[in-house]
């Protein structure tokens, strides 16, 4: 499972020009769910995302995690994390997980994410989405379990 996170001041997602999903400050969560991924993929995704430190303390250093700057998360899945890039000029996607089971995973790790008291919003699974969103920093990171 693969998460690329992005420390943001605003973020939504729309689908046929409506609102579907939206976050003041926090964390845009792109989520690939891979073929073989299970419950201890996106346990242990969503404690690295839960806990990752990008926020600025106060001294300006990134000591703080989504929770303890107060943040939301917007979790987005995006299959295309899933790609193999590594030959040829068109991605393979052989290592992504089948859409029922990304679905699944994808609906675990934003349920997960809520139970643990985070604000979470969500695009659309499998829909045509436009992703905005004012890139903090720009700060963003590749997880992966």
């Amino acid at each position: 499972m693969i998460a690329l996170i992005q420390r943001v001041s605003s973020a939504s997602v729309t689908v046929a020009d409506k609102t579907v999903g939206s976050i003041g400050p926090g964390l845009l969560v792109l989520l690939g769910v891979e073929r073989n991924d299970q419950q201890v993929n996106a346990d242990k995704l969503l404690r690295k995302v839960l806990g990752y430190r990008v926020f600025s303390d106060d001294a300006g250093k990134m000591n703080l995690n989504v929770r303890q700057a107060g943040g939301s998360l917007l979790v987005v899945s995006q299959f295309t994390l899933a790609a193999d890039t590594n030959s040829g000029l068109r991605p393979g996607f052989s290592s992504g997980a089948a859409p029922a089971d990304a679905e699944y995973w994808y609906h675990y790790f934003v349920t997960a994410a809520q139970e643990q008291g985070i604000t979470t919003a969500t695009g659309r699974f499998a829909a045509d989405m436009q992703v905005s969103l004012v890139n903090d920093g720009p700060v963003t990171f590749w997880l992966q379990a």
